[in-house]
């Protein structure tokens, strides 16, 4: 699949079909804009590689999804009218951003496994963790050993990210997108896996009712037997939902 350079060189994409795009697909963190591949296959799009993923160079500061959004919007650029935008986990964080931000230029938001809210109190850290942390500023532990701690207890991402990824990562994690999600007057269509260990669907159960209580037109569906890779595992159902908005 082509890449196409945007916003001045600054982002890198994949270009699906011959026409002028439609839909502007946004991927999850650690992934790239190929995991849209089996299901932009029959459409006009663009799949961008965000930044700090694929081929696109990462961030020179630390963002979270309002800043994603900003890095973005140029992208908008690329098309005749509002497209629709699919965002897959941490791409939905951006997409609700980007059509918060600049509701005119974005049409419907098509979101999967999005991690929009959290449910419930982040989780302290053990007294044991907060004490090393005291005792690394005091240079009394190692950063080494800190480092190693910090690896021992974070996620595969966590694990896997480095410098300005990881501050970044550590960002967007502990972010919330209620205010942005009361803002929405885009068509809102979220598509979850029923089996998503890693946002449940109560996440976007929350967030239908959100959008809807403050005057927004949204609708869930919820695919039996898929978890949180949507678009990889149930590429139809995307496709499905992106036929139909572009139809509407």
């Amino acid at each position: 699949m082509a890449l196409r350079a945007l916003a001045d060189g600054a982002l890198f994409a994949e270009v699906y079909g011959d026409g002028p795009p439609q839909v502007l697909a946004l991927h999850g963190w650690g992934r790239r804009g190929s995991d849209f591949a089996p299901l932009l296959a029959e459409f006009d799009a663009l799949a961008v590689d965000l930044p700090g993923f694929g081929a696109t160079p990462a961030p020179s500061e630390v963002l979270g999804a309002d800043g994603y959004a900003g890095l973005v919007a140029p992208v908008l650029d690329a098309f005749a009218a509002p497209p629709v935008v699919v965002g897959h986990s941490f791409g939905g964080r951006i997409a609700v951003c980007l059509a918060a931000a600049y509701p005119d230029r974005v049409g419907s938001l098509v979101i999967t496994g999005s991690p929009l809210l959290r449910l419930g109190p982040p989780k302290k850290p053990s007294a044991g963790y907060r004490m090393l942390r005291l005792l690394n500023r005091a240079h009394l532990v190692s950063d080494d050993r800190m480092e190693e701690v910090r690896r021992s207890r974070g996620s595969a991402d966590y694990r896997a990210a480095n410098g300005v990824m990881r501050d970044i990562l550590v960002k967007v994690v502990n972010e919330g997108y209620e205010p942005q999600l009361r803002e929405l007057r885009n068509r809102v269509l979220l598509v979850w896996g029923e089996n998503d260990g890693d946002v449940p669907v109560a996440v976007a159960e929350t967030a239908l009712r959100i959008i809807r209580q403050a005057g927004g037109t949204a609708e869930l569906e919820v695919l039996p037997g898929v978890g949180h890779l949507v678009p990889t595992q149930a590429p139809e159902a995307i496709a499905r939902v992106l036929a139909e908005e572009l139809r509407r």
